[in-house]
């Protein structure tokens, strides 16, 4: 074989499977990708910020993208406009994730969502591979073949665009086909919350700052050698983390109510409790059936004496609005916005508790229609997901249309031929 099409080949598998990858750990995930550019926005101040409420429909369009052209590779379709979008992709990513690296804005650029987290500069270093690795597709592009015509490559790649566009659409009325979070199904949240014993802890220099009284020069000193006479009067003091410590998976969990904490007694608790997470009750999804909805839970966890507790960081004002609508005055608890976001995706969802674990979790329009107490029913166990089966499902509802799409069309260049 000609070696040309070998290292073709082989640059198509690396460049295709990482634009695959991330492109479907961030199209079953919207809404995390949407967080991240709203955190890049954020880093970046005005007036960059005038386009935060567009994150998610930019999240959507550049997972779809990704995926696509990601796909496109692999398959070896379109490989000059696939090329000419990587590379157009990672014109823009490169420096991006340069800044990111020497500024650190964010301390994960998000690339492969919440499924690898890598580190800044690891992942500036991956892009300049990548680059170098599309630039050889490029270069290499006409050693290979047609593997359809070009109606059905350019039909396969639009049926792979809105797939994946149909995937998030899902995936934003339910959740994540895939949930790499902390609080995931089965996650014990309290051994989430510790640290092991002998985990390293931060690394820390302390610089002491202080001026000389005589000609109010001002010298930087350590901890060992800082003057310790009145010759020299104190300014200020500098502490810079070298080296981060070991840091829990769950280290911000916290429920606040007016009476004060209630972490610990939640998470003690050997019984049920519900949890209805809505970070923004200003912008939640709260149709007048899914305040039915919510209504008919909060009752059903009263009758059968399981806790139940609204949890946002809404500000007052959207909370009282919130309960003057609903008509209930729910048990409103207050937790941090980013622990929010990243327990359920959806808003509001509902994460079932027991034991400080992770029982179920549901969006809001997928909430079971509770009868019986849970302690008589399946919906009082712990859910086993079916993640694997829907990601296989996913995958053969693309793979066996984009099959035919190119069966069918190379039978008809031969029956034209």
């Amino acid at each position: 074989m000609d070696i040309r099409k070998v290292i073709l080949i082989i640059t198509r598998i690396l460049v295709g499977g990482v634009f695959s990858f991330s492109g479907f750990v961030k199209i079953i995930d919207p809404w995390g990708t949407a967080y991240k550019i709203q955190d890049y926005l954020m880093a970046m101040g005005d007036p960059m910020t005038a386009f935060m409420s567009l994150a998610f429909i930019v999240s959507v369009v550049l997972a779809a993208t990704e995926l696509t052209v990601g796909l496109g590779l692999l398959l070896g379709i379109r490989l000059r406009e696939n090329t000419i979008v990587a590379a157009l992709m990672m014109l823009f990513m490169t420096p991006l994730t340069l800044w990111i690296a020497l500024k650190n804005p964010v301390h994960d650029c998000g690339c492969f969502g919440d499924a690898l987290i890598i580190d800044n500069w690891t992942t500036f270093w991956k892009n300049v591979v990548l680059c170098v690795l599309v630039l050889t597709i490029w270069l290499l592009r006409k050693s290979y073949g047609r593997v359809a015509g070009t109606y059905g490559e350019w039909l396969v790649e639009g049926f792979t665009f809105f797939f994946a566009i149909a995937i998030a659409g899902y995936c934003y009325r339910s959740l994540p086909l895939l949930d790499f979070r902390p609080y995931h199904i089965g996650a014990n949240i309290k051994e989430g919350m510790s640290i092991p014993e002998g985990a390293p802890t931060d690394s820390t220099v302390t610089t002491l700052i202080y001026r000389n009284r005589l000609d109010s020069v001002v010298r930087e000193f350590s901890l060992e050698n800082y003057p310790n006479d009145s010759l020299w009067e104190f300014v200020d003091q500098k502490t810079i983390v070298v080296r981060e410590g070991y840091v829990p998976p769950i280290h911000d969990f916290a429920m606040e109510t007016q009476d004060g904490d209630i972490t610990d007694e939640v998470l003690e608790d050997e019984g049920y409790t519900f949890l209805v997470v809505a970070y923004d009750l200003a912008d939640a999804n709260l149709s007048n059936r899914n305040h039915e909805r919510l209504k008919h839970l909060y009752e059903y966890a009263k009758r059968n004496n399981y806790r139940f507790y609204v949890l946002t960081a809404s500000v007052d004002q959207d909370i009282a609005a919130f309960i003057d609508n609903a008509g209930v005055d729910y048990p409103m608890v207050l937790s941090d916005k980013i622990t929010l976001k990243t327990i359920i995706r959806y808003n509001p969802g509902v994460v079932l508790l027991k034991n400080a674990t992770v029982y179920n979790k549901w969006s809001l329009p997928d909430v079971p229609d509770f009868k019986q107490p849970l302690e008589e029913s399946k919906e009082g166990l712990m859910a086993k997901p079916d993640e694997v089966q829907k990601v296989l499902i996913c995958f053969f509802l693309w793979l066996i249309p984009v099959l035919l799409i190119i069966g069918v069309n190379r039978r008809l260049i031969r029956a034209r031929d």
